[in-house]
């Protein structure tokens, strides 16, 4: 039985689990492929620390080139993350003929144009079905059952601890830095959650989903993103008041030449299947103009989901050794070749339905100046509630019909600057058009 050589590269959680799986499963994996996948080096700073496996010796270093620069490896696998020294170590591994499995978003968001044209052109792979939805198999599909279908529509609920953190708020009726700690102290949140509670994560995989379903490139800095650290327990409250949860969704939308690509918080009807979408767990809405809307859910991150995912690119990397081909789909699902650069609508110009929560002075007056400045910017309310007082100010909430956001926008800064307006007022973007 032929052995295909791996070479690790970041000994980490994922890493950890990648080794798990190889050594629990190895027998299983080789009676699907007719042969073995033999983990040869791990390169990983810190050599120290007992990571819970055993290792063969000499299998660990601290020395990425042991990996690199040796001819007999067939596979790289990299785990470190971020975008340096990842981007040079890719760079390096395709230079020297070998494939790739990455889980990095955030490197193929940012540098991906520069990582698929050298693979293409060296005839390798570079798979990452782990860097979007961990265990979710929406890569694959997307290249591969779905990939005769024109796509329309990405709906993405891509970050685990946004969603762990809105779920429990929506539960529990808590606000939003009582959940975070919590999230922090149970593990589901990073000591800076940066990344997360502020969209950046989504976005990452936003990128990486549009430019596989619409088949451009995506200038990473033009994709509006907005994290959750505005919502309060108040918001969550209306909102189900209304009829819907809150979630942060990941939207991609084709419209001819160009494409709507955001993240925000956003609000979904209570029965449709995204909103019960809870805890860590992630889902993928793609709608095909053949296949029609399909659904994937799952665990979207965490030691074994994503390992599952980053073997089961190694093993199809493996299939196509064993067949003697060096590279059989592009990166990105289309040729380098028929790559566009679709245009991203700014934001100013998405049509939405609005949610939006005034804190003004209970006095006569307020309501009628507020609907004078939405009625001048074009923008008509379809419902209102107006509650107790809270202090010298009560919440005015006001659902909008579909607006153009620039109109929006204009008339926040008007009616944010008014006397009677005591904080902010709160936007959240509804989404209700899923069918």
């Amino acid at each position: 039985m032929k052995d295909i050589h791996v070479g690790l590269i970041g000994f980490g959680t994922v890493g950890t689990g990648v080794v798990k799986l190889l050594t629990a499963n190895g027998a299983l994996i080789s009676e699907k492929l007719g042969a073995r996948l033999v983990l040869k080096k791990i390169a990983d700073l810190d050599t120290a620390t007992d990571r819970g496996v055993v290792l063969a010796p000499g299998v660990l270093t601290a020395n990425v080139n042991d990996i690199l620069d040796n001819p007999g490896i067939d596979i790289v696998i990299e785990l470190i993350g971020g975008y340096e020294p990842a981007r040079t170590f890719v760079l390096r591994a395709i230079a020297a003929g070998k494939h790739v499995v990455t889980a990095n978003k955030a490197l193929l968001a940012l540098h991906g144009d520069e990582i698929y044209s050298r693979a293409a052109e060296a005839g390798v792979e570079v798979l990452y079905e782990a860097a979007v939805g961990g265990g979710i198999p929406v890569i694959s599909a997307i290249k591969g059952n779905m990939a005769a279908n024109r796509f329309t529509t990405i709906l993405g609920i891509l970050n685990g601890t946004c969603n762990y953190i809105l779920t429990r708020m929506t539960k529990e009726g808590s606000d939003f830095g009582t959940v975070l700690k919590a999230a922090q102290e149970l593990g589901y949140a990073e000591a800076d959650p940066t990344f997360d509670i502020e969209g950046i994560d989504t976005a990452h995989k936003l990128a990486l989903l549009i430019s596989l379903c619409f088949g451009t490139r995506v200038p990473f800095e033009q994709i509006y993103t907005e994290g959750i650290t505005a919502i309060s327990a108040l918001d969550i409250n209306f909102a189900q008041q209304f009829g819907y949860r809150i979630k942060l969704l990941a939207i991609g939308k084709r419209d001819g030449d160009r494409i709507e690509a955001r993240v925000h918080p956003t609000m979904i009807p209570v029965h449709y299947p995204m909103a019960d979408v809870d805890g860590a767990f992630n889902a993928i809405r793609l709608t095909g103009d053949f296949v029609g809307p399909v659904m994937f859910y799952g665990r979207g991150a965490g030691m074994e989901p994503t390992a599952s995912a980053v073997v089961g690119d190694a093993m199809d990397i493996a299939r196509n050794i064993l067949a003697g081909i060096g590279s059989r789909v592009a990166a990105r699902g289309i040729i380098e070749s028929s790559v566009k650069n679709l245009t991203i609508k700014p934001v100013g110009e998405i049509v939405s339905r609005y949610y939006i929560r005034f804190s003004a002075v209970d006095r006569p007056g307020v309501l009628a100046a507020i609907a004078g400045a939405l009625g001048k910017n074009n923008i008509s309310i379809e419902s209102m509630i107006q509650t107790g007082r809270s202090g010298d100010h009560v919440p005015i909430v006001i659902i909008t019909h579909e607006a153009a956001e620039r109109d929006v926008a204009a008339a926040l800064a008007e009616i944010d600057g008014l006397e009677m307006i005591r904080e902010k007022s709160n936007l959240i973007r509804i989404e209700d058009n899923l069918e």
